[in-house]
């Protein structure tokens, strides 16, 4: 007998259902690798208006608490506001002061020590088993000129499309300032003024990501401080008993390369020892070597582990890949902004996920934070394979 099928039944589809599953997760990411794309055409195209809004979303960041706790014992919110960044701007101007200064003092001495030092290498590269020639060595000054003038073009160059003029810096310095102000002032206006752009549903998700994430980049602004004093007073006083006449302002470049990961360490380091090389000799850089190493161990195995490790949970492979990148493709502001938002990112994520799924993100954190440990989580013990 033969067997009809009903014109309303599914026809059997040809595809395998393994390629079916990767078709669509194919198109999903490539909708969301040419959201990204966009999102860094229009990063890129308004750098001169995002870098300074960023750069205040951090200080904000670093001042909220000041400002907290100010109104909290009762101060009014406008006055805690003005002394809060009165304070932060008074402690920037007084470490760029003691630099210049430090600097200025100290030029007469840093150019006979300078010529001193450049006399002595050209001498012993003069005697075996080296004997580089006067041309030979000039050649390899050219060399290393261009090397360096071409490797640091990356660097330099975010550095410089932020503000390649004095308008343009002053331009940028003023939105920050006005931006770091009116955020102090009505962050949560304009966080709520954001989320009712969204879809009604989403809110909920968005505003638990936006709490998680705000809470992640002040515990990592507020670390990485800390940090970088660390970095800064270590290395600074290691230079000083080494006795460099630039300990000071060694220590404030170590102070704020500190905030760009990875090759904020490796840049200072370099500057550090050189001085050590040039203004002291090869047993001094071999010792200020030595100090930058442990205090960078320090940093490595003790402060980040428990206190980075705690406001930014993101694999250390992350933070490196990402600061690359953001060097790649944004030279000084990418390397500063990367780990910032990847965690900020990561944390958001991780929250709307949770929200999505119906549990409260502190709940679920906790959660997750106990069966690592192979804790107890609901008076049930974990099963873990």
């Amino acid at each position: 007998m033969t067997s009809f099928t009903s014109p309303s039944s599914p026809r059997p589809s040809s595809v395998p259902r393994g390629v079916r599953t990767a078709s669509e997760w194919s198109w999903r990411m490539l909708a969301i690798i040419a959201l990204a794309g966009v999102a860094v055409f229009l990063v890129a195209t308004f750098h001169e208006i995002v870098v300074p809004v960023l750069v205040a979303v951090l200080i904000v960041a670093l001042l909220q608490p000041a400002v907290a706790f100010l109104t909290r014992h009762r101060w009014p919110k406008w006055v805690a506001i003005l002394v809060s960044l009165v304070v932060f701007v008074a402690v920037v101007a007084g470490l760029v002061t003691v630099v210049v200064w430090q600097v200025h003092a100290g030029l007469p001495q840093l150019e006979q020590e300078s010529a001193a030092a450049y006399a002595r290498v050209r001498d012993a590269l003069r005697r075996p088993p080296w004997s580089v020639s006067d041309a030979q060595f000039a050649a390899y000054l050219r060399e290393a000129g261009r090397f360096v003038q071409k490797d640091s073009g990356v660097l330099i160059g975010g550095a410089l499309r932020v503000g390649t003029t004095t308008g343009r810096i002053l331009t940028s310095t003023l939105i920050t300032l006005f931006a770091t102000i009116f955020i102090l002032i009505d962050g949560a206006g304009i966080w709520r003024w954001i989320t009712r752009l969204f879809p009604r549903s989403g809110r909920p998700a968005l505003e638990a990501g936006g709490a998680a994430g705000w809470t992640t980049l002040t515990s990592f602004v507020r670390v990485q401080i800390l940090v970088a004093v660390v970095n800064g007073v270590g290395i600074g006083l290691v230079a000083f008993l080494l006795g460099l006449p630039l300990a000071v302002p060694i220590g404030v470049i170590v102070l704020l390369f500190s905030f760009i990961p990875v090759i904020g360490a490796i840049v200072s380091g370099i500057i550090a020892v050189g001085i050590a090389l040039v203004f002291a000799g090869p047993l001094q850089a071999l010792l200020m070597l030595a100090g930058v190493l442990l205090v960078h161990l320090l940093e490595a195995h003790v402060m980040q582990p428990l206190l980075v490790g705690g406001a930014v949970k993101v694999h250390p492979l992350a933070v490196v890949v990402g600061v690359a990148a953001g060097t790649g493709l944004a030279g000084v502001p990418g390397a500063l902004f990367a780990v910032p938002l990847i965690a900020v990112g990561n944390a958001m994520v991780s929250a709307m996920l949770d929200v999505a799924r119906g549990s409260d993100p502190a709940t679920a954190a906790a959660e997750a934070e106990a069966e690592a440990e192979g804790e107890w989580t609901g008076g049930e013990p974990v099963d873990r394979p």
